[in-house]
């Protein structure tokens, strides 16, 4: 007996109906009555005049791309979808015209139509899916103003963006995006970045700072020297970045498609089986036909082509929206295995510049006072250490006093009269060359030296005598998201090393204080890149993070390079992950959107199988019919593009601590 699920009503009679009009009065070929009811030919064939434009002009774009896969000798899915709907229309038109004399025959045009509208809205699934993970590239493009005002002889002119020159000084007021990436001329201001780096709080902004295209200026009116334009500009490049990661395809990607490329041969060898297998079962050639296309519709890999571009696009749309910017698939597949993660020091985990760590007043001097003295003699310094010196004492709030017959001493130091008081600074140098005594401040000193700090001492020569009033220590400062870095890369089992240039006790120093598990020192860019190259073959899945020239090959030599955007272009554009912000727990963020995202394609990928292990045997049995197969093809689809969707909705760890930071 026929399954109540395949089993099939005439379209316009019921079953019962007819065999009862069939029994009661003879049939008269030709004259399109059954038991004196006159089937009207509009009748019959209005089914077929409604499925045939659904079969050939919906569906033209399947025997397009069918016919491509034949030429090129490969299968795909379009193929299956042509051939399924194909043997199903044919199948109901040859009935129509071998049952004209006598009654209406079961027809399969609604099966047909049915496959190819649902394949018709899987498409459309992917589409939107499409759509939807492209939302950060739209939202930067949003971002893109179209108009600058351009300070032009002291008169402020409105100008078409694509007119700004590069070195032309651009106006941007309080609410107003920047229309150029620049450096600040004068004003001063807090820009609002997040919808580029992902950085919640606002940034404040001084002269000297440079400013980021598509960024919002939230308070002063700023005077922008303009550094980049058009194409080259961090916006441009951002969306170039996201684009080409969207449109790549990852390496289990091609691996699904040379999976594809073998199962669908198998398929239509299946589906033939299952055809002549029916016939010598005695079946009969309608219903063999009927099973072998249910096969072909059962078997459409929809879901097997969308498990992973859908997943990549959703995966790489929410990391740029959190500040992660992935240039290309494989690096996003690659990286949720990392096993061990090398960072560079300077302007990665550190800040990157000099401060003021140690300040060791000598006997009979105050901190305050010794504060003072120093920054008489560096307040009209340029030097970095003096930067350094004077970012303390704003921070502090020191009174300065002042210098008189200030000069330098080159290679040495700074000397100046303060407060009646001939003062030099300088390195240890300069301390030997006076002949002065570092007295019981020598214990001090030794150890900083140990931790690679840079030391200056502050002497007063009194009556020909040289006297240590006391000595700063400078180094670089480690960034206070770093500990918090380390730390959860040490949770998720992934090692860390430090590769840097600098002396050895500065990298011990900082390797002590983030708890680092090696520390290589001293290395030339060379040999960053042979360090990560015994790391890999050490059985290491090894992932790089840097910011600066000497770092870029030792990116390139690594599994995933990561670069921070504070860092230069080449650094950039040698990772295959950019970092919006200087955060390195962006880091962390960047391998849990690869795990997340590869988890997406693995699951989107068995469910892509399991539907077809479960549907084509059972196909092959008889036991789902055309429509209910292309219900379950369409099913997929939905459940899988679903699946991957539902990782728009991940935020990075980096993102929430930013969001719960009090705003200072």
């Amino acid at each position: 007996m026929t399954p109540f699920w395949q089993s099939k009503p005439p379209i316009y009679l019921g079953r019962a109906r007819r065999e009862s009009l069939h029994a009661q009065a003879p049939h008269r070929a030709g004259d399109g009555l059954v038991s004196g009811h006159r089937v009207n030919l509009l009748e019959r064939y209005d089914y077929p005049a409604l499925a045939t434009p659904v079969q050939f002009w919906l569906g033209a774009r399947f025997y397009r791309a069918g016919w491509k896969a034949v030429k090129a000798g490969a299968g795909n899915m379009d193929l299956l979808v042509a051939l399924g709907t194909s043997a199903a229309y044919g199948l109901s038109v040859y009935l129509l015209w071998r049952h004209a004399d006598h009654g209406m025959p079961h027809l399969y045009l609604e099966a047909s139509a049915a496959v190819i509208t649902l394949v018709l809205l899987g498409k459309w699934l992917e589409a939107r899916a499409k759509r939807q993970t492209a939302d950060a590239i739209r939202a930067l493009n949003m971002l893109r103003p179209t108009v600058a005002r351009v300070l032009v002889g002291g008169v402020e002119v409105s100008t078409p963006v694509e007119q700004v020159a590069v070195g032309d000084v651009v106006i941007v007021r309080p609410g107003e995006r920047m229309p150029v990436d620049g450096e600040v001329l004068e004003g001063r201001s807090h820009v609002n970045e997040s919808l580029i780096t992902g950085e919640s709080l606002p940034v404040a902004k001084n002269p000297g700072d440079n400013v980021t295209g598509g960024s919002v200026n939230e308070e002063g009116v700023l005077h922008v020297r303009t550094g980049a334009i058009g194409a080259e500009t961090t916006l441009a490049r951002i969306i170039r970045m996201v684009e080409s990661a969207q449109a790549a395809k990852a390496p289990i990607q091609r691996i699904v498609d040379r999976v594809s490329a073998v199962f669908v041969p198998a398929v239509i060898g299946v589906a033939l089986i299952t055809l002549f297998g029916w016939v010598l079962a005695g079946a009969g050639w309608e219903q063999a036909l009927i099973n072998a296309v249910a096969v072909l519709v059962i078997a459409c890999p929809c879901a097997l082509g969308l498990a992973t571009p859908t997943a990549i696009m959703a995966g790489t749309g929410v990391a740029a929206r959190q500040g992660i910017l992935i240039k290309d698939a494989e690096a996003l597949e690659v990286a949720h295995s990392v096993t061990a993660v090398a960072f560079d020091k300077t302007g990665t985990l550190t800040e990157g510049r000099p401060s003021l760590v140690a300040l060791e007043p000598g006997q009979g001097t105050g901190a305050d006072e010794l504060l003072q003295l120093v920054a008489a003699l560096q307040k009209t310094s340029d030097h970095p250490l003096a930067h350094a010196v004077m970012d303390r004492v704003r921070e502090q709030r020191v009174a300065v006093p002042d210098a008189k017959e200030a000069k330098a001493l080159p290679g040495r130091g700074v000397e100046a009269i303060v407060r009646g008081r001939h003062l030099l600074l300088g390195s240890s140098r300069l301390l030997q060359e006076q002949g002065a005594s570092p007295g019981p401040l020598q214990e001090a000193a030794t150890r900083l030296e140990g931790e690679g700090r840079s030391i200056s001492w502050l002497l007063a020569r009194e009556d020909g005598t040289p006297l240590v009033l006391g000595l700063l220590a400078f180094g670089d400062t480690v960034k206070a998201a770093s500990h918090a870095a380390v730390a959860r890369l040490r949770e998720l089992g992934v090692r860390t090393v430090m590769l840097t240039g600098d002396n050895q006790g500065s990298a011990d120093a900082v390797a002590r204080e983030l708890g680092i598990d090696e520390v290589r020192a001293q290395l030339l860019p060379g040999d960053k890149a042979e360090a990560i190259r015994q790391l890999r073959a050490q059985g290491h899945v090894v992932a790089m993070v840097g910011d600066g020239l000497n770092d870029a090959p030792s990116l390139v030599a690594a599994d995933v390079g990561l670069s921070m955007s504070t860092g230069t272009d080449v650094a950039m554009e040698a990772a295959g992950v950019t970092l919006m912000r200087g955060d390195p727990r962006l880091v962390a963020d960047a391998f849990d959107v690869s795990r997340r995202t590869y988890a997406k394609i693995k699951q989107g990928l068995f469910w892509a199988f399991a539907y077809n292990v479960l549907g084509i045997p059972l196909a092959a049995l008889g036991l789902l019919s055309p429509v209910i197969a292309g219900a379950a093809m369409a099913f997929s689809s939905v459940s899988v593009v679903t699946n991957a969707l539902m990782l728009r909705r991940w935020r990075g760890a980096a993102t929430v601590a930013g969001a719960a930071a009090p705003q200072s």
